[in-house]
């Protein structure tokens, strides 16, 4: 009977054999990396005014929360603003779209993420004004402020009621 022998590895093959092995694993870790960052959040649609500070902090407040934010400047805003339908008493420094929705100013990411998971018959969501403490209008002293939703008609209720 004859029996099989298996010859081992020099410490060169072996150590040759396992930087392939990681050069691999790391390879597809990093395509994992690729994918999950293109499959990350929505895509928000920012007009803004290209002076404005604020606008840049919301955007960065979003970008945290998972959305993909692509950043426009604008030298019209109200050109926009009424395009979009957002009614006069609503307004704010900021206009944006995601999911065939308008966002107007300082909305929370939270907010936006809701209103995207149950999708209402509404054509967006505002938070009138500036107020302090909303998300790009952090403050010391934030106030309590409501997050409105508003159709087509310009109609408007309270979508949800933010405490500072």
């Amino acid at each position: 009977m004859t029996v099989a022998t298996t010859k081992r590895p020099t410490r060169r093959q072996f150590l040759g054999a396992t930087a392939a092995a990681s050069a691999w694993l790391v390879a597809g870790a990093l395509a994992g990396l690729t994918a999950t960052a293109h499959a990350a959040g929505p895509e928000v649609v920012m007009h803004k005014d290209p002076n404005c500070g604020c606008c840049g902090q919301w955007a960065e407040h979003l970008r945290a929360a998972g959305f993909r934010v692509r950043e426009q400047a604008e030298r019209d805003m109200g050109a926009i603003k009424r395009r979009l339908g957002v009614p006069p008493a609503l307004g704010s420094c900021h206009t944006a779209t995601v999911g065939g929705y308008v966002i107007e100013g300082h909305v929370p990411a939270s907010a936006i993420t809701r209103l995207l998971r149950e999708k209402p018959a509404v054509a967006g969501l505002s938070v009138p004004g500036m107020p302090p403490g909303s998300p790009g209008m952090e403050s010391p002293t934030p106030v309590a402020y409501d997050v409105v939703a508003f159709d087509r008609a310009g109609a408007a209720r309270v979508f949800e009621r933010r405490k500072p």
